[in-house]
């Protein structure tokens, strides 16, 4: 089984600027796609009908923020039908309110991120033999270096008594279709929240099991 996993916003807690122009983002989402090895083409041909519609060079990775909203709204459609003929495929998901974040949470940011991860994850793996664990190289938790896989894994054996075996296996999103994809959902779900519209969440919010943290 692989997993994929990206978020969308950041681990700062400056609120007395506008994101984007001084201060962090209100929320945080990290968004995982649990898909078998066997089925692990099928998003990929999502993403690649995006580039097409885009007119984006293959060799140039496409980024959620440049999607239009026909973009979005036909990814979102792609997806809930992907998930309709595919129920071996799982999307999930959860979002912080970082500003209901205690203060000495926020000295390290990256204890808060592993702990949304421990919700939602592990329960759903532990009956997993072997998990290609996959986050995006370049994404915020990389400076945590391997703790994280390596927190699950204890979570998974000491706490559950689960036999699963983690295998981390950063990947560069611009080689990695699937983490391209699950950014893209990562961020229809973040801005939900963050800009209090996205018409493509609508759409796939009944198909996706939302977490909500300090809400």
């Amino acid at each position: 089984m692989n997993i994929y996993v990206d978020e969308s916003g950041d681990l700062g807690f400056r609120f007395d600027k506008p994101y984007g122009k001084g201060g962090s983002s209100r929320y945080l989402t990290i968004a995982f796609l649990v898909v078998p090895k066997n089925l692990s083409h099928l998003p990929k041909r999502i993403v690649r009908d995006l580039y097409r519609r885009a007119k984006q060079p293959p060799g140039k990775e496409l980024k959620s923020t440049q999607l239009t909203l026909h973009d979005k709204v036909f990814f979102a459609n792609k997806t809930v039908g992907l998930l309709a003929l595919n129920p071996q495929i799982k999307i999930f998901a959860i979002t912080v309110k970082k500003s209901k974040v205690k203060r000495h949470i926020r000295k390290d940011a990256n204890k808060l991120y592993n702990y949304m991860i421990s919700l939602v994850l592990p329960d759903r793996i532990k009956r997993q033999p072997q998990i290609n664990f996959i986050p995006d190289k370049r994404s915020i938790k990389v400076q945590s270096g391997n703790s994280l896989a390596d927190y699950l894994q204890i979570k998974l054996w000491f706490e559950l008594g689960s036999k699963t075996q983690i295998t981390n296996m950063p990947q560069e999103s611009h080689n990695e279709l699937n983490l391209q994809f699950i950014d893209f959902i990562s961020n229809i779900i973040w801005r939900k929240y963050e800009k209090s519209h996205d018409i493509a969440y609508n759409i796939i919010r009944k198909k996706i099991k939302l977490t909500h943290l300090f809400f």
